[in-house]
């Protein structure tokens, strides 16, 4: 979700963003010495601290020192008063950042009972801890919740503060990534691109949420399929995010990691591959190896991996951040289903079939249950199920399966998205394995226009589509010619 700005302003620069931590913090410094740790002069101070350090990803130290500004203020300006409403949202916002997620939750549900009860359901200060509660619900994996949330907050932002203020574009922003993992790419398209608009105009095209914008948009491309719109607007704002925030910041790790993401869907592996493996290990340098950025790096590169048939290597990196996602967010964050549905698939890709299935088959009955059988990581961990008993030569089972994915994927995402032609291409290769050629033919000569079309005739995907083809045609021919030859002469 999009990071809150934190005390920076215009313009911003890695220089800028660090001689303003250096102010903050000898602000602070200054103010215990001359008042003390408790003075409301030092609580001001030191939350000004916890914003900088929160929008810099020093989420530890941000943490610390908010876990001591609350209880200060509650005691020394009542649990009631804005300056500790303001402290409260930063542990908040702090727990979420390192996965604390229902720390999170509580926090800003005691904030915003009190915000409506003193200031009303329309209040900017109630909006705003709405939307917040809504981002703690789609880190602790309730996106239901979180959808409500930010549609609700959107709603009273516009009404109560006009379509352009800074907080009807930020929640804005955050429901249209929401939509963009629910599925719903084209509501995440069109919401993203009105931001993207209005923060050009507004702010330039170099601001941090400008940038922000465009990074989402690009993430809603790549969803869409659209990569030749994606690529180059996720390298532009990796340039931007790099001049203004540095190179090791948050955001712009994030930007790297999705572009990297992006250049696996277009088969430039090694490209990919590089990209990730510098990513993580600056993320784990930077933010720690237990950070939910980091496990989110390490698993993209897990799984770029696997594409590029690296299996091996792929399982020794996905079985550790699925078991400390686990451990961090739980077994039913959908964080924590995508890497055990990225290391079943890298499994099954191995010859570990057994062990495939039985963490698949678990892993979509928890996806049916937790995100619903449309969500789009249902969908893919379905058709990697059908793979795997395809592996394991339970060729109905895999076929039905494959039948069910194509299908709910037409439907939700039409027929020339890139995952609706992965499920094409999939299911011919399932009744390939079946020896029903003529359908296998089918389904790969659709597979293989759609790629062309969509993807490009040099795709690695289209070349497998391709290959598919020819060897299931040549498998045809030659059943033909011996079922010829075996035939008894006619007589004449």
């Amino acid at each position: 979700m999009e990071r809150e700005r934190g005390p920076f302003e215009q313009p911003i620069s890695p220089t800028a963003v660090a001689a303003r931590i250096t102010r903050l913090e000898r602000a602070l410094a200054d103010s215990e010495n001359a008042v003390g740790p408790e003075h409301p002069d030092t609580l001001t101070a030191r939350g000004a601290l916890v914003r900088g350090y929160l929008f810099v990803g020093r989420s530890t130290e941000a943490i610390a020192l908010a876990e001591k500004n609350l209880p200060a203020c509650e005691n020394l300006l009542g649990p009631d008063h804005s300056d500790t409403l303001q402290a409260r949202n930063d542990l908040a916002t702090g727990y979420r950042s390192v996965g604390h997620a229902w720390d999170a939750i509580s926090l800003h549900e005691k904030n915003l009972a009190i915000h409506e009860r003193l200031l009303g359901a329309d209040h900017a200060g109630t909006i705003v801890t709405r939307s917040l509660l809504a981002d703690a619900h789609w880190a602790a994996g309730r996106p239901g919740a979180a959808l409500l949330g930010y549609r609700e907050a959107l709603g009273d932002a516009e009404r109560e503060l006009g379509a352009t203020h800074p907080v009807a574009m930020h929640i804005r922003s955050n429901l249209a990534t929401a939509y963009c993992s629910d599925g719903r790419i084209p509501e995440s398209i069109a919401l993203h691109e009105r931001n993207l608009d209005a923060r050009q105009a507004d702010l330039g095209p170099d601001d941090p949420d400008t940038l922000s914008s465009g990074h989402g948009l690009a993430r809603s491309f790549a969803a869409a399929g659209r990569l030749v719109d994606a690529v180059p607007l996720f390298e532009n704002v990796y340039r931007g995010r790099e001049r203004a925030l540095g190179a090791d910041h948050p955001d712009t790790l994030a930007s790297r990691d999705a572009l990297a993401a992006a250049y696996s869907a277009a088969g430039w592996f090694a490209d990919a591959i590089a990209l990730h493996e510098s990513t993580a290990a600056d993320a784990e340098r930077v933010l720690g190896p237990d950070d939910p950025l980091t496990l989110a790096f390490r698993n993209d590169l897990g799984a770029a991996l696997h594409r590029a048939g690296r299996t091996e290597e792929a399982i020794a990196v996905l079985e550790p951040v699925r078991a400390e996602r686990e451990r961090l967010l739980g077994p039913d964050h959908p964080d924590t289903l995508a890497s055990r549905n990225d290391l079943a698939a890298a499994l099954a890709r191995s010859g570990k079939l057994a062990d495939a299935i039985e963490l698949h088959e678990r892993n979509v009955a928890d996806m049916d249950r937790v995100l619903g059988s449309d969500h789009p990581t249902t969908l893919i961990a379905r058709g990697n199920l059908a793979t795997a008993y395809g592996r394991a030569d339970r060729l109905n089972e895999a076929i039905a399966l494959h039948e069910q994915t194509l299908a709910d994927r037409e439907r939700l995402l039409g027929p020339d998205h890139p995952t609706t032609l992965t499920s094409c291409n999939n299911l011919a290769g399932a009744y390939a394995r079946a020896g029903q050629l003529r359908e296998s033919i089918d389904y790969y000569k659709r597979a293989l226009a759609g790629r062309r079309r969509v993807l490009g005739t040099d795709h690695p995907a289209t070349r497998a589509s391709r290959d598919g083809l020819a060897h299931v045609r040549d498998r045809r021919h030659v059943a033909l010619l011996t079922f010829r030859r075996s035939r008894p002469p006619q007589q004449s």
